[in-house]
């Protein structure tokens, strides 16, 4: 039981993170279809602080410099996103889609490149974080207890407030509502979508490196994130675009996918015989259960996914 929950929160703590990336951007009018992508460079550049930062490492220096890397690795990547879509006005889904293909390719590349040059006889595309994942765990009676699950939750309300509370998040959601009215007034469009799409950038990076770190000291960087980029768009849209309806179905999203890890420790389930591989495929199974009953029913930003186009007003 103990092991449920700690997977629990740690995977509910990605699917958090990456859907209220999801969640800015596309409150400010543009479809991130890309977070797949995002979190496999986020994953990377966490990775790489990891890797180089010293033994003996402190702490909360590691964990810093860990988070910073990774937050601007998917910041950068995300740039992609914003120049195509907001200013070339380019097609928001292609782009998304191809940032997915190209960004686990690339980090492959990048890989392979530094362990060969390393060691010309390491092909892989592995990069190992034994010690240095330690910095981010402490042992609590036997619950591993992750920074990373506070880092997530504070953010969380930090979305909250920003969104809600903020003349910056009412401003960006009005460029998702009706783009127009809100130039009308002063706001700059292309600002704040630019804004959202690298707030999503920022979360999705971070989203990717909690998520290489969750119950392994080493990562293959040729799977990717395993399609967690896309079921944290299907944690969004449950959600209804607001961080506290996210946060439920992220917890929700994430005991489905915490069973695969710990369904073995489970009598009564161990005795069912059902192949791993089905409890690995759960979570995506019930996005779509989930999704076919409820899509009818959401109501996202009225302008996602449309460009701006300031002469057209």
């Amino acid at each position: 039981m103990i092991l449920l929950i700690q997977y629990t929160l740690i995977f509910a703590s990605v699917l958090l993170l990456v859907a209220l990336g999801g969640c800015f951007s596309e409150h400010s009018g543009v479809i991130n279809l890309g977070l797949e992508g995002i979190m496999v460079l986020g994953a990377l550049g966490g990775a790489l602080a990891m890797k180089y930062m010293p033994a003996g490492t402190n702490a909360f220096v590691m964990i810093l410099a860990v988070c910073v890397c990774a937050i601007l690795a998917g910041m950068c990547y995300s740039v992609l996103l914003a120049v195509a879509a907001i200013n070339f006005k380019a097609d928001q889904t292609l782009i998304g889609t191809a940032m997915n293909i190209l960004s686990t390719a690339l980090a492959t590349v990048i890989v392979k490149s530094i362990n060969v040059a390393e060691n010309p006889d390491n092909v892989s595309s592995v990069i190992q974080y034994i010690n240095a994942k330690k910095a981010f765990i402490i042992n609590i009676a036997g619950f591993e207890f992750n920074w990373f699950m506070v880092i997530a939750a504070c953010l969380l309300g930090i979305s909250y407030v920003v969104l809600y509370k903020t003349r910056f998040g009412l401003r960006l959601m009005a460029c998702g509502e009706n783009p127009q009215a809100a130039d009308s007034v002063g706001i700059n469009v292309y600002k704040m979508r630019w804004a959202g799409v690298l707030i999503s950038g920022l979360l999705g990076g971070l989203g990717g490196i909690v998520y290489i770190t969750a119950g392994v000291s080493e990562w293959k960087f040729e799977v990717g994130v395993a399609g967690f980029g896309f079921l944290s768009l299907a944690v969004m849209i449950f959600g209804q675009w607001k961080p506290t309806k996210i946060a439920l179905a992220a917890l929700l999203f994430g005991f489905f996918r915490a069973l695969s890890n710990v369904y073995t420790g489970f009598a009564f389930l161990a005795a069912l015989k059902i192949p791993s591989t089905v409890y690995n495929m759960m979570p995506y199974i019930i996005s779509l259960v989930v999704l076919a009953f409820t899509s009818k029913n959401s109501r996202a930003p009225k302008a996602e996914g449309i460009p701006y186009d300031k002469g057209s007003r």
